[in-house]
């Protein structure tokens, strides 16, 4: 990509478009264009196409989409399944019809079968059942990875389709009804000391072993296959994966170490555990040279820090102890 091209970063506002910014400003790209969802609405094809009609951009970023934990997910699938397919339909068209050079798809793990093979490859896409619990947004994103194809074998475009594991970092969802694991333990244990409670509660039995990565280092390599690799080259996806995963136990005791809680861990095993394991085969991708810069404690703590900045951490109130 030149340093001039025009690049459009779809959903630059959320944990992994703004790690996009990021990565693309720090990079010397300048022509960055955004949109915010006020003022451009992703799911309304008349003005998607004028946007691109005038806006022009030769590159695009599509790290915009419903996003949510387990919770939203289970709660709320015809949203997430509607939502993301219309803003996929949407984008990939009109970036086809305008003319865009290269789209990067951004996907997510949740697309591989709940019991496939571990660590995740890439070819266990469609091999078996999905998990219930975000089957209809892992769907959503099945059918953007085989739209991306479609198009590039129809009409010759260069889409190409990263799938990332766990994300967490600046910029994060920390509302708990929608959140994802990480965002929402930190604000547990955070309220939990500030509030002087005795214990948390998390969902589960904590035995489900997860992967995290930081969004600057997703960012990074998504940065990177956009500047030196195509569709062709890739093939119809690749992973983007930290390459060690954890307990969700494990995660929690971490996450109580960072914020500095010292009260009881507790698990409600009435709640879903979702898949027991998800941990990416990254290994196409780091035969190319990236891996990931941020360890998961330091990671833990740059996250922690974000948090206390944001809207969610409130001051301290007067309570009695739980």
């Amino acid at each position: 990509m030149d340093k001039n091209a025009r690049i459009y970063v779809a959903g630059h506002a959320g944990l992994a478009g703004s790690a996009l910014t990021r990565a693309l400003d720090a990079r010397g790209y300048r022509e960055l264009i955004v949109r915010s969802r006020a003022q451009l609405d992703l799911t309304d094809q008349a003005a998607v196409r004028e946007f691109f009609r005038i806006e022009r951009p030769q590159y695009v970023f599509l790290a915009a989409a419903k996003v949510g934990g387990i919770l939203a997910n289970a709660s709320r699938p015809a949203e997430f399944i509607g939502v993301n397919l219309a803003i996929q339909t949407t984008v990939l068209h009109e970036a086809w019809r305008s003319g865009v050079r290269k789209l990067l798809f951004l996907g997510s793990s949740c697309i591989y079968p709940k019991l496939a093979p571990q660590p995740l490859r890439e070819s266990a896409l469609l091999s078996a059942p999905l998990e219930a619990s975000n089957e209809a947004y892992a769907v959503a994103k099945i059918a953007g990875i085989k739209m991306c194809a479609a198009y590039n074998r129809q009409y010759r475009t260069d889409f190409v389709c990263a799938q990332p594991t766990n994300l967490y970092g600046p910029g994060d969802n920390y509302d708990e009804p929608s959140s994802h694991a990480m965002a929402a333990l930190i604000r547990k244990f955070h309220e939990a000391k500030r509030d002087h409670h005795r214990s948390v509660m998390v969902w589960g039995t904590g035995m489900p072993r997860r992967e995290f990565l930081y969004s600057d280092d997703m960012a990074e390599a998504c940065v990177m296959l956009m500047e030196r690799s195509s569709a062709r080259e890739i093939g119809e996806l690749i992973n983007v994966g930290y390459g060690a995963d954890i307990t969700i136990r494990e995660l929690a005791e971490l996450i109580a170490r960072v914020v500095g809680y010292h009260g009881e861990l507790r698990f409600d095993t009435s709640k879903p555990d979702g898949t027991p394991r998800k941990l990416l085969d990254s290994s196409r991708l780091q035969a190319m040279g990236w891996r990931p810069r941020v360890a998961l404690e330091e990671g833990v703590r740059l996250a922690y820090g974000d948090f206390l900045g944001s809207r969610w951490a409130q001051p301290a109130r007067e309570t009695q102890p739980a």
